[in-house]
């Protein structure tokens, strides 16, 4: 991909700093992405009210506060203490929801949707979901573990009752042009494809799901992988590159349901 095309579309927090703007305002743009003087002064409130506040009372008034920020929130979500809130207005968060202490929910981008959480998603203490103009869905059920980096620049979606255990990273981006003479710290990374994780899948800890990789529903990737190519449904696959190693028997929803009722 050219550097040209590269550009792009970008979002980049370092053209933001550039020219004459205020301080204040430039601050806004990569923190809020707007510089209206009361959409600040409102985050900033909130924020130095009740980030920090540990205890039960800081639970209570980020769940009372934080949703005013957000573009929308259901019920019974639990916002950790020290939880980091960029570009709010572009992310959703749907019923039961747990975000845990120091989570960083970051939507930033000039045209991307943000961020979506579905119902009855826990997200670990000290996890990271981050766009770069991308897009992100985490779907219902979701459990991310805790030290988790998820990253979006173009889209990435990880299906319904998925597990992913601690420390893994999943990007959608993160490629560069190295046979550019533009040198890699002047380039913006691009992304060749949506990254897809399926539904009811099991990453190991600290796994890594590069750019642009689908891994199938019922899936298993084992601990250390790093996943460079798709990996079918109800596969197991392990090693660096991950390769298959084994096929899951996954019983069906029906004789799931009769030995359930049995």
């Amino acid at each position: 991909m050219s550097s040209e095309n590269q550009a792009s579309g970008q979002f980049k927090i370092k053209d933001i700093s550039k020219g004459n703007r205020p301080k204040w305002q430039q601050y806004a743009a990569v923190t809020l992405g707007t510089t209206a003087m009361g959409t600040l002064i409102k985050f900033e409130l909130i924020n130095l009210l009740c980030c920090n506040m540990p205890g039960a009372l800081g639970i209570l008034l980020r769940s009372k506060l934080y949703p005013t920020l957000l573009q929308s929130v259901g019920k019974n979500v639990v916002f950790g203490c020290g939880v980091t809130l960029r570009h709010p207005q572009k992310i959703t968060i749907g019923n039961n929801v747990i975000v845990d202490d120091n989570c960083v929910l970051d939507a930033k981008g000039e045209t991307n949707r943000g961020i979506t959480i579905g119902n009855d998603v826990f997200i670990g203490r000290n996890s990271i979901l981050y766009c770069k103009n991308g897009d992100m869905e985490i779907q219902d059920k979701v459990n991310i573990g805790a030290n988790c980096e998820v990253y979006s620049k173009q889209r990435l979606v990880v299906g319904k009752g998925t597990l992913i255990a601690a420390y893994n990273y999943i990007m959608s981006g993160g490629r560069y042009d190295y046979r550019s003479a533009i040198p890699l710290a002047d380039q913006s990374s691009y992304s060749d494809g949506p990254t897809i994780v399926g539904e009811n899948c099991w990453l190991g800890a600290k796994g890594v799901v590069l750019d642009g990789v689908s891994i199938g529903h019922n899936a298993i990737v084992g601990a250390g992988a790093v996943v460079t190519k798709d990996i079918p449904d109800a596969a197991i696959a392990m090693g660096i590159p991950a390769k298959v190693v084994g096929q899951r028997k996954i019983a069906s929803e029906e004789a799931t349901s009769k030995a359930v009722a049995l």
